[in-house]
């Protein structure tokens, strides 16, 4: 049978009464909270810091985000606290219309699943927008508040670049959980597997992939002119490929090269390439450079938002909805 009329008919229906939900709920005002208190430890650390070395550092901004010498910052918390809030939004959101028996009631009206899977992703991910927006806004305004200093045009685009990639790292787990939230009628067990896959690649991936890239490709000796050298980069390159499987790596890499200005050093091929055209690693990089350096891993977590959402949907097609 042939479906009349657009796929998307009720769209920004069901968008709006996620919405409402999302942000009547006390699970969002928790999650933000969350969100809030456990940024504003690296925050108020960061402030300090900065304040003794306010006329030398021409980057407060970023730096309140990403302070050098401190290893819990701003993006060290949301890399912890993002994944907690997209799965915390997204491991319920197709199963709990199943167990509240409200899914075929709603298929009942002229909304086609496209259009409900749709609109519970975009509001999912535009609450979460909302949140990673107002704590940039939050971090900006106290920071010229406690500084004195506002920031310069480069400073806030590249503040602005950040907040684009945490919202697509924010959309991967979101993805996946609602991916989950489909595969599983049971709620917890799709919070379960969510959660743990986020641990798995945060905590246990990172600590097995040295020795898996060494089991694959083992450094080798060489020997050039008389003298034995540890030829590594067959293994390096194994360890860095198989370490961009995990968003969260791939979420440090961006947010490292957008808010560390000066040019990082990623290799004696790259670095040959600015020395030919000038540019000294070190330096302070402009920002198309540093887009140019971060773009693979910005791509690749817009990709991850893209693959786990079309997942979701030809699983969500492939389900039977009963009364």
């Amino acid at each position: 049978m042939r479906r009349e009329g657009s796929p998307w008919q009720g769209l920004g229906t069901v968008l709006l009464k996620e919405l409402a939900d999302h942000f009547d709920s006390a699970r969002m005002m928790l999650l933000a909270l969350l969100m809030v208190l456990g940024a504003a430890v690296p925050f108020y650390g960061a402030v300090k810091q900065l304040q003794a070395t306010t006329s030398e550092d021409p980057f407060l901004l970023l730096k309140l985000f990403n302070p050098g010498g401190q290893t819990l910052s701003v993006v060290a918390i949301l890399s912890f606290v993002i994944p907690v809030m997209a799965i915390g939004l997204g491991f319920d959101s197709v199963n709990g219309e199943h167990n509240r028996r409200t899914l075929s009631r709603i298929l009942a009206q002229p909304i086609y699943r496209d259009a409900l899977l749709a609109g519970k992703f975009l509001a999912g991910l535009t609450v979460l927008a909302v949140n990673l927006v107002c704590l940039w806004l939050l971090v900006v305004g106290l920071g010229v508040l406690f500084l004195g200093v506002p920031p310069s045009g480069d400073e806030f685009n590249r503040s602005l670049v950040f907040l684009f990639i945490a919202i697509a790292y924010a959309g991967v787990w979101l993805g996946l959980a609602m991916l989950f939230s489909v595969l599983f009628r049971s709620p917890a067990s799709a919070a379960l597997l969510a959660l743990g896959v986020w641990l798995f690649m945060a905590l246990l991936w990172p600590l097995m992939t040295p020795n898996i890239a060494d089991t694959i490709a083992p450094a080798r000796i060489v020997t050039i002119n008389g003298l034995s050298m540890v030829d590594a980069e067959a293994t390096r390159s194994w360890f860095m490929a198989m370490s961009r499987i995990s968003p969260d790596f791939l979420f440090e890499e961006a947010t490292q090269s957008i808010l560390t200005p000066t040019t990082p050093s990623l290799g004696p091929v790259y670095d040959q390439i600015r020395e030919f055209r000038g540019i000294v690693v070190g330096a302070t990089l402009p920002l198309r450079e540093t887009l140019l350096t971060a773009w693979p891993q910005i791509v690749a977590l817009v990709s991850g938002v893209i693959v786990l959402f079309v997942a979701t949907y030809v699983s969500f097609q492939r389900q039977e909805v009963r009364a």
